[in-house]
């Protein structure tokens, strides 16, 4: 009994639902409204997700987006001992603020050896030019004495010669007179024997003869000193020669002359130089700021052996910053530079700033980095790879400060 009661329910309600007539008229105003519900749904996404299609649309976005800015790294020039440290951590400094002082006195030492090596060579170049002018003028006055001298001693030769020449006629003169008191020395000899002539005659005579050939002797006398002057006058001559060729060397002379000239020059500029690097070598004792920017890094103190392979801080230029954003390589097609941007900075509540597209990168990230991928070797997984895309600020803002490594949300306007 409880069978059938259980087994008339069911199709009972199947032919309630069946007949519409049998139902009433409430079930089919439920599915009306049930289908206007789901076509009001349907729509209202529709249109949500037309209007975001078309939101999207020619934009392209990123949250792996940073502020980026030129970070210096500060080192010392020269070694040496830190002995005071002019900046603090975060602290703001301008350009040619001194950041570090080092131990100057072996600078000092250093620049005051150079000076003193430049005063050496400057004088040592002013006494090679006082020889230079002295060998200029002396080799010309020797060129002209020595042309003087050679003139002088043919001259003093052909003297000489006429001498020579006026001694043997001398000669030959004394030599007839020898001869001819010799002659009447002998007739008056020969007259004396025979008693025709006195004594005093002969006496005469032979005073006469004696007197003639003195008079050969002194001629003789006078021919060999010609002759000696002559001797004396080819040895003037050669001399003199001797002289000339030396006197013409001169311009060699004053060649090499000029070459130590040009040599102490050389000395003069290389001390010169050494005094200037011993002049930096001491400005270095100071280290400066070449930027200006915030301290950051800083690992140097009082007393510590600095040299120039270990960074003593850091300055992060503020005044210059940029975004760096990392599409993804399918974004990219459509990016070029001078395209808009807009910037959202999480620091400072999403705050919106514009820019504008500067540059895209060489390549991805990865290729860039300390070691490059090497997907040709071992199991290959592919991944989609971001490119680095330089984003400038149109008007950078003044009332907040932007520091390398903020989070941004970078949206470029593409062409499409």
């Amino acid at each position: 009994m409880s069978t059938a009661v259980m087994g008339t329910e069911p199709e009972a309600e199947i032919v309630k639902d069946a007949d519409p007539r049998l139902a009433g008229a409430p079930p089919a105003k439920k599915r009306t409204k049930a289908k206007l519900v789901l076509g009001g749904l349907a729509v209202t996404f529709a249109t949500i997700g037309a209007a975001a299609w078309l939101a999207g649309r020619g934009k392209e976005s990123t949250d792996d987006a940073f502020v980026e800015a030129h970070v210096a790294s500060v080192a010392a020039r020269i070694q040496g001992q830190v002995v005071r440290v002019g900046v603090k951590d975060n602290q703001l400094v301008e350009v040619g603020d001194v950041l570090v002082e080092i131990d100057d006195r072996d600078a000092k030492v250093r620049l005051t050896t150079a000076e003193a090596d430049l005063l050496s060579a400057k004088a040592n170049l002013s006494a090679f030019e006082t020889q230079l002018a002295l060998t200029e003028k002396n080799i010309a006055a020797a060129l002209r004495q020595a042309k003087g001298g050679v003139v002088q001693a043919s001259a003093l030769a052909g003297s000489s010669r006429a001498t020579i020449e006026q001694a043997k006629a001398d000669v030959d003169a004394a030599e007839s007179r020898r001869a001819l008191a010799e002659l009447d020395l002998r007739r008056t000899e020969k007259l004396y024997g025979d008693g025709a002539v006195a004594e005093a005659d002969l006496d005469a005579k032979r005073a006469l003869h004696d007197q003639a050939v003195a008079a050969v002797a002194q001629a003789r006398a006078r021919e060999d000193s010609a002759l000696v002057g002559l001797t004396n006058a080819a040895g003037s001559i050669e001399t003199a020669q001797g002289r000339l060729a030396a006197a013409n060397a001169g311009p060699e002379q004053v060649e090499a002359a000029r070459a130590a000239v040009a040599v102490a020059k050389a000395r003069v500029a290389q001390a010169e130089a050494a005094v200037e690097q011993a002049k930096l070598a001491l400005s270095y004792t100071e280290v400066k700021a070449q930027v200006r920017g915030v301290v950051s890094r800083r690992s140097v103190e009082v007393g510590q052996t600095v040299d120039p392979s270990r960074p003593l801080m850091a300055i992060t230029a503020l005044d210059d910053v940029w975004v760096v954003a990392n599409f993804k390589e399918d974004q990219i097609a459509e990016i070029a530079p001078g395209q808009t941007a807009t910037i959202e900075v999480d620091a400072f509540h999403g705050r919106k700033l514009t820019g504008h597209v500067d540059s895209l990168s060489g390549g991805s990230g990865a290729r860039f980095s300390l070691l490059p991928p090497d997907n040709a070797s071992g199991n290959f997984t592919k991944v989609v790879q971001r490119i680095p895309v330089l984003v400038r600020f149109d008007d950078p803002p003044k009332d907040v400060t932007l520091r390398p490594g903020m989070s941004t949300y970078v949206t470029i306007r593409t062409a499409r």
